[in-house]
């Protein structure tokens, strides 16, 4: 790849592999790059240790999501989604073990896949993107068995709530909905940009982050991101952060957000931001936490750049890595 891809390249998707050694991450030339964490962490880490074991072509169009099963990555490009089985990719072989298109209503139609999220309980993958649908794969069978309808613009982000049975999600047309997984119906429609303590008009409607964790809800978009107690259906906290917030995770007792913007977002739970930490890419569009590997624990962000910052202390970045 020449200098000019380099300087245009952005980061969309990230994912550990189950051991927690390896980081995959994906871009907007349907690349994936898989790095080895061990390597990088290590006290005898080069430059080298901070590239990839392995760059393929995983799809046409940019990779905007990646998720690890127990065994497998799978990526989603434009209108499919592919298994690769981690133990080959560490030994560096990139056949995928299968590919899967969803049903849509028209063969011209290629809709991006923008985001995937796993339902152990139930064995399946829902995946949301570009056709404002949400379709769920039966991943023992690999046969997509339903399609969730009500979104009336795209797709951006999803999450799951096992133990209530819930799938929710998060569109360009401005709604969170919350969705049960058995019966495939609409629980309740949220319609954050109504909200006047989270609506920007001058950015839009859309929600391009959700995160879930048990009655607690994160979104944010073109609404500022806020937290929301789900059984109460109500905000409790709104961020006064800048620009578009694009993920967002819980993690022990923070916040962690990133968007339009050259830093990782530290924010209480009351509202309150307690740090901004500068990072490498000027815009980030995922953050990753390696909940896999205590002896490999990192925070990873990636976005407008050809870099991967790595965070092994949550106030400062480490070192880069890069495609």
């Amino acid at each position: 790849m020449g200098p000019v891809e380099l300087l245009h390249m952005s980061v969309f998707s990230q994912s550990f592999s189950p051991c927690g050694r390896f980081l995959a991450a994906g871009n907007n030339y349907g690349e994936i790059a898989v790095f080895s964490l061990s390597s990088a962490l290590s006290p005898e880490a080069s430059e080298i240790s901070q590239k990839p074991i392995l760059t393929f072509t995983a799809h046409e169009g940019p990779v905007f999501s990646l998720l690890s099963t127990d065994t497998h990555l799978l990526s989603a490009g434009n209108g499919e989604i592919s298994a690769w089985s981690w133990t080959e990719l560490t030994k560096r072989n990139t056949k995928a073990v299968w590919t899967r298109r969803p049903q849509y209503k028209s063969s011209l139609e290629i809709p991006e896949i923008n985001a995937m999220v796993i339902n152990p309980r139930e064995n399946s993958l829902a995946v949301g993107g570009g056709d404002n649908n949400i379709h769920i794969m039966d991943l023992e069978s690999g046969v997509f068995k339903s399609v969730l309808q009500g979104h009336s613009d795209y797709v951006h982000c999803l999450s799951i709530r096992e133990r209530e049975g819930e799938i929710l999600s998060g569109g360009e047309d401005g709604t969170v909905r919350i969705w049960d997984y058995r019966t495939g119906q609409t629980v309740h429609s949220i319609e954050v940009y109504k909200y006047e303590d989270c609506a920007r008009p001058q950015y839009g409607k859309w929600i391009s982050c959700l995160t879930t964790d048990a009655e607690w809800m994160l979104c944010g978009g073109g609404p500022s991101l806020s937290l929301w107690h789900l059984r109460s259906l109500s905000p409790t906290s709104v961020f006064p952060l800048s620009g578009c917030q694009r993920q967002a995770a819980f993690y022990q007792d923070l916040i962690l957000s990133v968007g339009e913007g050259q830093f990782v977002s530290h924010c209480l739970m009351s509202g309150e931001v307690k740090s901004l930490i500068p990072c490498t890419p000027p815009s980030l569009n995922t953050l990753a936490i390696n909940t896999n590997s205590t002896e490999h624990r990192v925070l990873t962000v990636g976005g407008s750049s050809d870099q991967i910052d790595v965070f092994t202390n949550l106030s400062y970045r480490a070192f880069s890595l890069s495609f």
